[in-house]
């Protein structure tokens, strides 16, 4: 019997689809190969072990979400940058719940890839944050406060944590970045 031929790309694809369907802390290395259909084995000649298969993961979505926030910030600055931008990442953890919890995954000395792609989505979230013209460490602190309000928003949005409240969620979204947006507009200079 032949072996299938996989490749690494193949199999990175194939383990962020795992991730969206069964959930990123579940997916592993022995389900990627069944789901190749190869023995785990034969996985080893493309990662050494499940850590830097979740890495692969996280940089497959970090540059995909950093795609997605290029292309809906292009021409925009100010509120309606923040809310391309902010748009893009929910849509993007709408349709891949996953990868979007890989995204978020602790990358360490990881290969350079990921390390590239967590630099190029930082970039894109820096970029909404210009037309704010806030000075260091002003830049950095909003930057993590921009982060954490979506972040905190999406990851309870998805889990269904807002399903029990009659307000719709796009009202609360839109009253998020309205708030995100006066809070950066607004911020006290030293």
């Amino acid at each position: 019997m032949t072996r299938p031929a996989i490749t690494a790309e193949q199999l990175t694809r194939t383990a962020a689809e795992l991730a969206d369907e069964e959930g990123f802390d579940s997916l592993t290395v022995s389900a990627v190969a069944r789901r190749l259909g190869v023995k785990d084995p034969s996985l080893y000649a493309y990662i050494r072990n499940a850590r830097q298969l979740k890495a692969r993961v996280a940089a497959l979505a970090l540059g995909e979400m950093a795609d997605a926030a290029a292309e809906a910030l292009a021409g925009r600055a100010g509120r309606d940058a923040l809310a391309a931008f902010a748009d893009a990442y929910r849509d993007y953890a709408r349709r891949h719940p996953g990868r979007f919890a890989a995204a978020r995954f602790d990358l360490g000395a990881a290969e350079a890839e990921a390390e590239e792609a967590a630099f190029r989505q930082s970039r894109m979230a820096r970029a909404v944050l210009r037309a704010y013209a806030l000075p260091e460490p002003d830049e950095t602190d909003a930057l993590r406060f921009m982060t954490a309000a979506l972040a905190g928003f999406v990851t309870l949005e998805t889990a269904g944590g807002f399903s029990r409240s009659p307000r719709e969620t796009d009202a609360s979204w839109t009253w998020l970045l309205d708030t995100v947006d006066f809070a950066l507009r607004n911020r006290p200079r030293e």
